[in-house]
């Protein structure tokens, strides 16, 4: 059993790799939608927009959609969840807490991230974490 939480923790530290390797890419895509969109209003209505207005804009959304701190999160969880699985003692409560902790900073990840290749991630994570979770419940 414990090779197998060990190998479902190892599938949910690589799909945050993939997350975190995916997130700087939400920005520049909203970036680049956005430019176009008002482009295409611009030119339709003939009206002219300010650079600095599409890039306060922009820097809104990047604020908005920060993951980062998320991300360091659940890494520090999974830091946690290792400590935790080479204890001399049982800590299946523990364990059942840091699940929780761990679902709870995926759900933030996918609210925040409106990117559908992160969300895909965020899937395979939550049922990654889900399945620890059942396997944490026999132990106790």
């Amino acid at each position: 059993m414990a090779a197998d939480l060990a190998e479902n923790r190892n599938v949910v530290a690589t799909e945050l790799d993939a997350i975190e390797k995916q997130a700087p890419q939400v920005v520049d895509g909203y970036r680049k939608r956005l430019t176009e969109r008002l482009n295409q209003m611009l030119t339709e209505f003939d009206v002219s927009i300010n650079a600095s207005d599409v890039v306060k804009e922009v820097g809104i959304f990047a604020d908005r959609a920060d993951i980062s701190e998320e991300i360091v999160r659940l890494r520090s969880h999974l830091e946690q969840f290792d400590a935790f699985m080479n204890a001399d003692e049982s800590a299946g409560r523990k364990l059942e807490f840091l699940t929780q902790e761990m679902l709870r900073e995926t759900n933030t990840i996918g609210s925040k991230a409106n990117d559908a290749i992160i969300a895909r991630h965020v899937i395979e994570i939550k049922a990654t974490v889900e399945r620890i979770r059942e396997m944490i419940q026999n132990v106790e």
